[in-house]
């Protein structure tokens, strides 16, 4: 039997692999050798080992987790490429976020902080009719989108009178999982299978106006929260965005969002 098998230091050469990499690799428990001799502890592969080899050594290059790999490994050839789809989504959105940064980064570097005007000022009353989601901060935009989906064609069906524009209302603090709500102005009635109401006090408010992707957000919010602390007020929850010129009216770079942060004077 040993006839047929390699060496440790031969399969690495036939797989273009470091020794190390494949006892790391059998230590992950993710290709173990064929045969470990009792006595002296070598490691024995078959030929047919190589392509599995092979594959870890790609998809680790490739950032997999190692757990993916290993389920890809055992998976039949459906469910491996339904695990591969999954990582590439997972990485596509990955970079997204990334690009974003980017844009961010630029637009630091070309013009330093961006000036924005914050206000002081009053909002009044709202009732809202609202869809809710759990979230995490990174999926943020992702259940915005999803509770505007699911908001809209319900308002449309029970044909319940809105006024524009869309909104959208967060926690303080942006946890690891949170609740966030989409909804619209309606008034007394607006009740409908599927919708909440979320009555929002008026009162003491700042504010500012954000011009450009909704990615580049931080950037206002930058200057909001530091105008509220600046001013030694407290802010409350929740806070507001007023989405006045939506992706479907205007390039992502055209997209005006008001961000609103009730406050009140400080007990300190």
């Amino acid at each position: 039997m040993q006839g047929e098998l390699l060496t440790i230091g031969r399969f690495a050469r036939l797989c273009r692999l470091s020794v190390k990499q494949l006892r790391h690799y059998d230590e992950l428990g993710l290709l173990a050798p064929v045969r470990v001799d009792a006595g002296s502890g070598y490691r024995y592969y078959a030929p047919g080992q190589a392509r599995d080899a092979l594959t870890i050594a790609l998809l680790r290059e490739m950032d997999l987790p190692l757990a993916v790999i290993a389920r890809a490994l055992a998976a039949e050839p459906e469910s491996r490429a339904q695990l591969l789809r999954a990582e590439r989504d997972r990485l596509a959105e990955r970079i997204r976020r990334d690009q974003e940064r980017l844009e961010m980064l630029e637009r630091l570097a070309e013009g330093g902080l961006p000036g924005y005007e914050v206000t002081m000022g009053s909002e009044p009353e709202r009732r809202l009719s609202v869809v809710r989601a759990v979230c995490s901060r990174a999926e943020i935009g992702e259940k915005v989108q999803e509770c505007v989906g699911r908001l809209l064609p319900v308002i449309g069906k029970a044909g319940i009178a809105a006024e524009p524009p869309l909104w959208a209302l967060y926690p303080l603090d942006l946890d690891e999982r949170m609740t966030i709500a989409v909804g619209v102005e309606t008034g007394e009635g607006g009740g409908a299978a599927g919708l909440e109401f979320e009555a929002l006090a008026g009162g003491p408010v700042a504010e500012t106006v954000h011009i450009g992707p909704y990615a580049q957000l931080p950037l206002a919010y930058n200057a909001l929260f530091a105008a509220v602390h600046e001013r030694g007020l407290r802010p409350l929850a929740p806070v507001r965005e007023a989405y006045l010129v939506g992706p479907a009216e205007a390039p992502r770079e055209e997209l005006m969002t008001r961000l609103i942060i009730p406050v009140q004077e400080s007990m300190a």
